[in-house]
């Protein structure tokens, strides 16, 4: 492949970023996947944390729009929780994650506040190195040749085909984050709209835009 080519040439440049690429990709996954994603403390640590963290609350209540009056915040019936608004208790992690966006199986963790940007820098990285190595697998494949020739290829063939569809994937998968983002919304709220009582019951279509550029704004930054 190209990589095999500049290794031998002696220019270990592009080599030696992609390797980076696939390191910086792997210790993403294990910080995502380690990492508390917002579990909802109990009140006793809850109100601790809002006395030690005062301006940091007053900052979210300006994001967060206020309850409606019809509308009273339910204790979890699981872990006995109060809920804040847009969170969601999970049934795989056994706790309440704060501004809840849906329980990935492939890190094994809730995506919630605390690690969902993080997991879209891990998409993004991942994106990046699936697009560099099914460039490399396909600069090593030479259709020309015999079947013979390219069945010593095999291994090349179907890494490249895996490659092509955890690729889509991955893409599919960032796009729709990226638009959910820019809307201020998360998957589960997405998809279960209907359910939602504090959606329900809001005069808004999505109380929590305040357009693309200060919702992006407010997340990853």
């Amino acid at each position: 492949s190209d990589l095999q080519k500049q290794e031998e040439r002696g220019e270990l440049l592009q080599p030696l970023i992609f390797v980076l690429l696939v390191l910086c990709s792997v210790l993403l996954y294990f910080k995502v996947s380690l990492m508390d994603p917002g579990f909802v403390k109990s009140e006793e640590e809850t109100e601790v944390y809002h006395f030690m963290n005062g301006r940091k609350c007053e900052e979210q209540s300006m994001v967060i729009p206020q309850v409606p009056s019809n509308i009273k915040l339910r204790r979890c019936g699981y872990c006995m929780v109060k809920q804040p608004m847009r969170a969601r208790h999970c049934q795989l992690c056994q706790h309440c994650v704060r501004r809840y966006d849906h329980h990935c199986p492939w890190i094994e963790n809730c995506v919630g506040e605390k690690n969902h940007p993080l997991f879209i820098a891990y998409l993004s990285v991942q994106l990046v190195v699936l697009l560099w190595g099914g460039h490399a697998a396909w600069s090593g494949l030479y259709f020309e040749q015999s079947w013979d020739r390219l069945r010593h290829n095999i291994f090349l063939l179907v890494s490249f085909l895996l490659i092509v569809i955890f690729t889509t994937v991955v893409f599919l998968l960032l796009i729709s984050h990226l638009y959910l983002i820019s809307c201020n919304t998360t998957t589960w709220e997405f998809m279960s709209h209907h359910r939602i009582s504090y959606l329900q019951h809001s005069e808004l279509e999505n109380p929590f835009d305040q357009g693309v550029i200060r919702n992006l704004w407010r997340f990853f930054c």
